[in-house]
């Protein structure tokens, strides 16, 4: 039976909503107070208040280790981490001037997302989040798509299309890099590359969080045999619908920076952004953008925003820190408004599903 989709007459046209993401690379959890207001058949949107939490030293080792615990274990740590959620979200909203909130809408950290097997799992137990915080959460956005036989991602492209309407397409730059655009009256989307997930990741050998900038890569020199090795990987050659988690990275893509002995060198940042680079100035070269709206971490990457911009023609526009950082926050906050309307919030047309909807598990505390 198909799920019904309401008309948005006869609901209410203002929500402020509470956007939870935490991402692959796990930079921390941002967490963005938003209000929609649907307006003349449009939707507009304010960021009230946001804040990113960096994981404290127990969260981050946690998330990282999650994939390896067992069954038990792992619903464990789903349960108290939901309630983690909840805490921090309360602690934030006492920060926000008491603005009313109508819902939270929390992503949760990734653990698996394996579309092809038919699942995708999310940390973050929404009925402990909603219990704690005493506010309506929706949650667990992807598996109502993988179940219609999607890949349960990309999810922004119906925020993307709603809310950025003025570009030609938005790439987000984060752990993984994600694209949308409209072609021929759909909206389209799929993962590109791994950015951050991998950047990070080498950044840690040179005894770094993160490379600042890309400067590191910038003093490195590109190893042409492993860029040629990155480049030939299927993923790149695959049509349709696709999308990456980190299970595809560490089975495919890490072995070759390994078998490389990619220790500490710069030079293994210098190929892993040429890769970046190639790899999402291909798709931008491909899909004719004139436009690009570029938000998530990799924004801030000048490294890897000038070797795009070498070979694209396209217009890279970088809008300010509070988009940057905030974008996929903000339009998981507007997914749990449609949801909260059921109304469509997953385009098939950018997961491959066999019909759009409306995704996420809504709790009430």
């Amino acid at each position: 039976m198909k799920r019904r989709v309401n008309t948005v007459d006869k609901l209410k046209s203002s929500y402020n909503a509470l956007g939870l993401m935490s991402g692959t690379s796990l930079d921390g959890l941002d967490m963005a107070l938003c209000n929609f207001q649907y307006i003349n058949k449009k939707w507009k949107f304010k960021i009230l208040v946001c804040k990113t939490i960096k994981y404290p030293g127990f969260w981050r080792t946690s998330l990282m280790a999650a994939p390896r615990l067992h069954g038990q274990d792992l619903l464990e740590l789903h349960g108290r981490y939901g309630n983690w959620l909840g805490k921090e979200s309360v602690r934030f909203l006492k920060s926000c001037e008491n603005e009313k909130v109508d819902l939270i809408a929390s992503h949760g950290h990734t653990i698996f997302h394996r579309p092809d097997l038919g699942y995708t799992f999310q940390l973050g137990r929404g009925e402990n989040l909603a219990a704690v915080s005493g506010i309506p959460v929706v949650y667990d956005f992807r598996s109502s798509d993988v179940a219609l036989g999607g890949q349960g991602a990309p999810l922004v492209p119906k925020g993307d299309a709603e809310l950025f309407a003025g570009y030609d397409a938005c790439l987000n730059l984060g752990g993984i890099a994600n694209i949308s655009f409209d072609a021929l009256g759909e909206r389209k989307a799929f993962d590109i590359c791994p950015v951050n997930l991998i950047l990070n990741h080498l950044a840690q050998f040179c005894e770094m969080e993160y490379d600042r900038g890309g400067k590191f890569a910038a003093a490195g020199k590109v190893n042409e045999k492993l860029l040629k090795q990155l480049n030939g990987l299927s993923f790149y050659k695959k049509a349709g619908k696709k999308s990456l988690g980190r299970e595809w990275a560490e089975a495919y893509f890490f072995p070759y920076f390994e078998k490389a002995n990619a220790a500490s060198s710069p030079d293994f940042l210098a190929t892993a952004a040429e890769h970046a680079a190639i790899q999402l100035s291909k798709v931008l070269n491909r899909i004719g953008a004139k436009s690009v709206l570029v938000t998530g971490g990799g924004a801030y990457n000048l490294n890897l925003l000038n070797r795009m911009q070498f070979k694209t023609k396209c217009k890279l526009v970088i809008p300010s820190n509070q988009i940057i950082e905030f974008k996929e926050a903000l339009i998981f906050a507007f997914l749990g408004v449609l949801r909260m309307r059921n109304e469509i919030n997953i385009l098939k047309s950018a997961t491959g599903a066999t019909r759009n909807s409306s995704g996420g598990v809504m709790v009430f505390p």
